[in-house]
């Protein structure tokens, strides 16, 4: 296998989070800030994000339209951030890269929270208009991710399906599966 740089190597996504984990405003403002130096099509940084910390009434907003399977674990997580995106400029035009460019700045969000040590885990299954309503996002901000940030927890706290899960072998396609030609 080539060479990975660790950050990228170890990457994974518990379920299992330290539920007395705590994230502060410096580390939070970190992982924002990677975030916001992703780069963007034509520099427009389409992406939004609302932050909460548990015991937050965000947080609890947040959390509260989750799937009851996502539920289960995600309210051990430190924080739980949303990820949106613009769906066009103040003027009304479309912004057709702007799910791309909310994916870069995820990305690198989540690579700062391995430089600090701290894990995410993205969830795509949520009410959309619940959260948006019970955030009060505008019209044009569309939520597209939220992600669950910890320190990993003890797996045997999981219910025992998810349990099963977190402790699975991790496994990628082969490199030469994902190549087109």
């Amino acid at each position: 296998m080539p060479e990975l740089h660790p950050l990228l190597a170890d990457r994974w996504s518990p379920r299992a989070f330290d539920p007395t984990a705590t994230v502060t405003d410096d580390e939070l403002a970190s992982l924002l800030e990677a975030a916001r130096w992703a780069p963007s099509a034509g520099d427009s940084q389409p992406w939004r994000f609302v932050a909460g910390r548990r015991d937050h009434e965000t947080y609890k907003r947040i959390l509260a339209n989750l799937a009851d399977g996502d539920q289960r674990w995600a309210d051990r997580a430190s924080a739980l951030l949303v990820g949106a995106h613009l769906t066009a400029t103040r003027s009304g035009a479309r912004m057709p890269y702007a799910a791309y460019d909310l994916g870069q700045s995820v990305a690198h969000l989540s690579v700062q929270a391995g430089t600090l040590g701290w894990y995410v885990r993205q969830v795509t299954e949520f009410d959309r208009a619940g959260l948006r309503d019970d955030l009060d996002l505008p019209a044009r901000v569309e939520p597209r991710v939220v992600i669950a940030v910890g320190r990993p927890g003890d797996p045997r706290s999981l219910p025992p399906d998810l349990l099963r899960r977190e402790i699975q072998l991790r496994r990628r396609q082969p490199l030469a599966d994902l190549l087109l030609r």
